[in-house]
């Protein structure tokens, strides 16, 4: 779907709640949270120990459970971006008392192999921003727009910094090319954050109450962008070093913001690494070209390598598929097997833990389990 076709959304909450998103469908998702003693709101902003949430009465702070959470019964962990169901403490602290189920979510998975981390939920946009003060690398576009269309949002890449082309950066119109190859079927907006060139038509494709999560690498301009959004310099920039073009991680935490328009963004700190954490359909998704090829394969299973009647491997000697962009996808795919194989492992250990705790509380002896 092209973002400018996402309907707009009729407003059913608080008042309060209204620029944050607040709609007929999050008033369903949140109806079996109703109660007298619990509110709603939304996470505009996660810090260790707590997080910030939108109420009907302004932000508010708000930490983990409330006063009638038993203990062990506390909520995952919140993301930006969340709806939540808050129960007020009886000396007017909040309390994060459960999560409303996510539309969306912005996945990654962990570098150490422990699970997946969420950047940013009920998201409708990823904004994957890539600068073009740096050598283009393809495939962490493509890989950041895995993430992006495995999270059920729909993709769109913004190239910032064009302003810097005529400093002897790449032309603007070669490496929109390049960035367009690497992201068939989507959106492609070169612009620049600092002169607001071409921010206009970014601007367009981001209807009020839609949520927009920027991702991108640590200076490619995420920041720069969203304070252009937002017509003041709300979020905090920095510079990048001269010699590689990166950045110093200005943005530390992942904050929502309501732009004077109605939309609403997410800015994300750079991402070094990029994690997949399932990405199967993503895949699929971020590369139709070779999902649209593969269908006229002779085998429903083929590898694209070297089995016969393979009709991707026909198109790369034809030269109608380039060689680079399925060698990205075959690591993508390598990729997404091994997380696999690594969630069914962690399955299976968490079930050995339970089954032990369960055997131990009914007193069975050791060796007989």
């Amino acid at each position: 779907m092209h973002p400018s076709t996402i309907p707009p959304r009729r407003d059913t909450g608080g008042a309060g709640l209204i620029p944050y998103g607040w709609s007929d469908d999050v008033a369903s998702a949140y109806h079996p949270f109703q109660s007298p003693s619990l509110i709603p709101g939304r996470v505009v902003r996660v810090d260790r120990g707590g997080c910030t949430v939108a109420t009907d009465h302004g932000l508010r702070p708000c930490e983990a459970g409330g006063p009638a959470r038993a203990p062990g019964s506390e909520p995952p962990p919140a993301a930006t971006g969340d709806w939540a169901a808050l129960e007020p403490w009886p000396d007017g602290r909040l309390g994060l008392a459960a999560i409303v189920p996510r539309r969306t979510a912005i996945r990654r998975g962990d570098p150490d192999g422990s699970g997946y981390q969420v950047l940013a939920a009920n998201v409708d946009i990823v904004l994957v921003v890539v600068g073009i003060d740096r050598p283009l690398r393809a495939g962490r576009v493509e890989r950041l727009l895995v993430i992006a269309w495995e999270s059920g949002a729909i993709p769109v890449v913004a190239i910032t910094k064009t302003d810097l082309a005529a400093d002897g950066f790449a032309d603007v119109t070669d490496f929109t090319t390049g960035v367009a190859a690497a992201a068939p079927g989507v959106e492609v907006v070169p612009l620049s954050g600092a002169t607001g060139e071409g921010v206009d038509r970014l601007a367009g494709l981001l209807a009020p109450g839609t949520t927009a999560a920027l991702v991108g690498e640590s200076g490619a301009g995420k920041s720069t962008l969203a304070n252009r959004l937002l017509g003041s310099p709300r979020l905090d920039t920095g510079p990048t070093r001269r010699g590689d073009a990166k950045g110093r991680h200005t943005t530390t935490a992942r904050e929502l913001v309501v732009t004077p328009s109605g939309a609403i963004l997410i800015d994300t700190p750079g991402l070094r690494a990029v994690g997949l954490a399932d990405g199967g359909a993503g895949i699929d998704l971020a590369f139709p070209d070779i999902d649209a090829l593969a269908a006229g394969c002779r085998f429903r299973d083929c590898g694209h390598r070297c089995e016969p009647g393979c009709a991707v491997a026909a198109a790369v000697e034809r030269g109608d598929l380039s060689p680079r962009r399925l060698q990205s996808y075959r690591k993508l795919e390598r990729e997404v097997e091994h997380e696999m194989r690594r969630a069914d492992v962690r399955a299976r250990r968490t079930e050995t833990r339970t089954s032990k705790r369960r055997y131990r509380r009914s007193g069975v002896p050791e060796e007989d389990w």
